[in-house]
């Protein structure tokens, strides 16, 4: 359909404005609300952002990486992908599209642009004759207001022992069929979801699809999910560990690949464990670039308290066959379901940064033909049999400028601007002073 077609249905559905939204460096959803007839206009030139919104913290500040404040904080054009443009299921006569910011200097995509990223990284697997399909599976915390919980905050729901179940016992007002309904609506593939191990988290699984639909899917539902629970008043986290009586929230990415002839390319019966050597590939590819993708896949401060024994969150390098202690397992599962479940990544993970440090990975482990170490056998957690994980943000950073392989799959000026932003993350933690100090200290110090 031509853009004036896309107006002309919009109008016959009585929608009359499109909220165009772009992910930041961080998956902070960025954008502005357009008026239906301006989108042929839109289109044409694309809409002017500040190209220093990459840079802008969660805080409001704006970190100077390259490109920005030293450029005199120069502009992005971003232009709508009317691919994706949904109707949005709680808002009448708003429609949301997703859209794509290029240089207006050289036409090029911005080098920050995390879905411009993934797409080079798609195109780099398809030069091998391959095509991931990635699965999220993402969880969060709800919450309610209450000015007298540290930070305004308490779990919502919060009653012990309801890890994986469903309806009101454990979701006393309804919030995850009220939000799958929706999420339904919206197209982002919702297929399941549950209360999960702490009070106040759900799970909810995605449909696997083509790696950027996956990523482009999973980014959606993290704003959907936080759009809602505002709307009610609420606040949906999917902070890393929100809370140091609890656990954290995972993002898991079921992750597999089809080759030219559209068939599984993971699954061979004869292979071991029946798995195919693109399968063995992919694996060791993963397992060699853990501790550079721990940086993209636990992008915070906050992600390496999720860290550590006993918290069922990986911390070690390994893989097992149907094995939740191992950082990677292979489900039992094979034929057209021969597939890895990556359980590295934590809830605030940007999505598309996810997805294409995980496509790299594959792509590095495919080129190089490597294979990964006998699988994990019984409860891992063991540093006798794995290699650590970096267990800072700072040893995360440090792995993937050395990782020199990964970083030229990603795009050194991406990987530039990311440890930039991120480094300076580290700097304005370092700086400040926490409630954990004040107790420890103020009144016997």
């Amino acid at each position: 359909m031509s853009v004036h077609d896309v107006v002309t249905a919009l109008a016959d559905q009585r929608i009359d404005v499109i909220r165009l939204s772009y992910p930041d460096l961080i998956g902070v959803d960025r954008g502005r609300d357009i008026l239906a007839h301006h989108l042929p206009a839109a289109c044409a030139h694309g809409l002017a952002f500040c190209r220093a919104v990459y840079h802008t913290t969660p805080r409001g500040d704006v970190v100077d990486v390259a490109g920005g404040l030293d450029a005199g904080l120069p502009d992005v054009v971003v232009r709508p992908d009317l691919d994706t443009l949904v109707p949005l299921p709680w808002e009448p006569g708003v429609a949301w599209c997703l859209g794509d910011p290029v240089d207006p200097a050289t036409g090029l995509p911005c080098p920050e642009s995390p879905r411009d990223l993934l797409r080079r990284v798609v195109a780099d697997l398809a030069a091998a004759g391959l095509s991931a399909v990635v699965g999220p599976e993402l969880e969060y915390f709800l919450l309610d207001r209450d000015e007298s919980a540290p930070g305004g905050w308490r779990r919502y729901a919060d009653v012990p022992g309801n890890v994986y179940t469903v309806g009101r016992k454990s979701d006393p007002d309804g919030h995850l069929t009220r939000t799958m309904r929706r999420l339904d609506a919206l197209g982002v593939g919702a297929i399941a979801g549950n209360r999960e191990f702490d009070g106040g988290q759900f799970e909810i699984n995605l449909t696997h699809s083509p790696a950027l639909s996956a990523a482009d899917r999973a980014w959606r539902f993290k704003a959907a999910i936080k759009e809602l629970a505002h709307a009610e008043g609420r606040l949906a986290t999917f902070m890393a560990k929100p809370f140091n009586d609890s656990g954290g929230s995972g993002f898991h990415l079921h992750v597999s690949c089809t080759g030219a002839d559209g068939g599984n390319a993971f699954d061979d019966p004869a292979g071991p464990h029946g798995l195919s050597d693109i399968a063995h590939h992919a694996i060791a590819g993963v397992l060699t670039h853990a501790p550079a993708m721990a940086a993209l896949l636990n992008p915070t401060v906050n992600s390496y308290k999720r860290f550590g024994p006993d918290t069922l969150a990986p911390w070690l390098i390994d893989w097992g066959l149907d094995n939740r202690s191992a950082m990677l397992r292979v489900p039992p599962e094979r034929g057209p379901g021969a597939r890895f479940e990556l359980r590295l990544g934590d809830a605030s993970a940007n999505p598309y940064l996810a997805v294409a440090a995980v496509v790299a990975a594959i792509v590095l482990g495919v080129r190089a033909q490597a294979r990964p170490p006998s699988p994990l056998q019984g409860y891992g957690y063991d540093r006798s049999r794995a290699a650590l994980l970096p267990m800072n943000l700072t040893d995360a950073l440090d792995a993937l400028t050395a990782d020199t392989a990964l970083t030229e799959v990603l795009g050194k000026d991406f990987v530039t601007a990311f440890v930039s932003y991120k480094r300076d993350e580290i700097e304005r933690f370092r700086r400040h002073v926490t409630d954990w100090e004040f107790g420890e200290y103020a009144y016997h110090l």
